[in-house]
């Protein structure tokens, strides 16, 4: 049976990443993986975790990744150099030592073509995934990109997605407050990089089929 995973904000937690594809969800080739972005910056493994990614698909696994805010910085960065600035003051620094360089200009081609590859929304049966959320004052809320990478702060349920449900992460939660949504948009961010910070620290899983969310603490 096709089971429909949703996975929140990584930034580069490889482990904790690692730990609940292999451990706690156990996937499968027939599942469906969306990955809704933040794969980089902050965390110590953004390599490992991208790495993570293509290893699954170059092994034929069935995962999709939206771009996140952070993803576009890094894009941002490597053309201007105040963009630069912005993305080193946001979790870059980490991302370069990860990688093992110093300059952006030696990234290898096949990990910005993974950035550029990125989504900004997919949909799956009565899902909707993205980074950030949509923008819901638009009669058309697939246009607004950048509301996709960097939207807070919406009201939980919008009428706009009739049947849908939205699956968004960008803005961490505390777990009570994840565990607990109601509405038809559900944040899957559970600040998994934020392992110092009380009620946060969790990589959270949206299963589609159950209908439930699964959580792991971070484990680097």
């Amino acid at each position: 049976m096709e089971r429909i995973f949703a996975i929140g904000d990584i930034h580069g937690c490889s482990k904790t990443f690692e730990a609940m594809l292999f451990d706690k969800i156990e996937i499968k080739k027939s599942d469906q993986i969306f990955c809704i972005g933040d794969y980089i910056d902050r965390g110590k493994d953004s390599k490992g975790v991208i790495d993570i990614i293509l290893t699954l698909k170059d092994e034929g696994f069935s995962i999709y990744t939206l771009r996140g805010n952070h993803e576009q910085m890094m894009l941002d960065a490597f053309t201007d150099d105040e963009a630069m600035d912005v993305w080193l003051n946001n979790g870059g620094g980490a991302t370069l030592k990860s990688f093992g360089i110093k300059s952006l200009r030696d990234l290898p081609d096949r990990y910005l073509s993974f950035l550029m590859e990125t989504e900004f929304y997919l949909q799956k049966d009565r899902y909707i995934f993205t980074h950030a959320g949509l923008n819901f004052e638009n009669e058309n809320i697939f246009e607004d990109k950048d509301a996709m990478l960097w939207i807070r702060y919406f009201e939980r349920y919008q009428p706009a997605l009739g049947n849908k449900l939205l699956i968004h992460g960008h803005t961490p939660e505390p777990l009570d407050h994840i565990l607990n949504q109601t509405g038809n948009c559900i944040n899957i961010d559970g600040g998994c990089v934020y392992a110092h910070k009380r009620h946060f620290g969790n990589l959270v899983v949206f299963d589609a089929n159950e209908r439930k969310l699964i959580t792991m603490h971070n484990c680097e």
